[in-house]
C-alpha cells in the first residue's frame, strides 16, 4: 500500500475531518473516493466529448425500438 502525504491548512484540515466525520468515514477512504470519482468523472466527460464530436461529423439518429432491437440481439 502506498502513503501519499497532502499539506493542508488547519482551515482545510478541520473542515475535511469534520466531513469525514458526518459521513462515518476515514478521512483517508473520503480522499481516496473524491480523488477516484474525479477521474471517472473527467474520463466520463471525454468520452462524452468523444461520442459527441463523432456525432456531429456523421449524424444518424435510431428510433428507440431499433435501438432495443439491436441491444438484444
Amino acid at each position: 500500500m502506498t502513503v501519499i502525504s497532502l499539506r493542508l491548512d488547519e482551515q482545510e484540515d478541520k473542515l475535511i475531518k469534520e466531513y469525514a466525520k458526518t459521513k462515518n468515514i476515514s478521512v483517508s477512504a473520503l480522499i481516496r473516493s473524491s480523488v477516484l470519482e474525479k477521474i471517472e468523472d473527467e474520463i466520463d466527460l471525454g468520452l462524452y466529448n468523444q461520442a459527441m464530436k463523432e456525432h456531429r461529423e456523421n449524424p444518424q439518429s435510431i428510433s428507440f425500438e431499433d435501438m432495443l432491437k439491436e441491444l438484444s440481439d
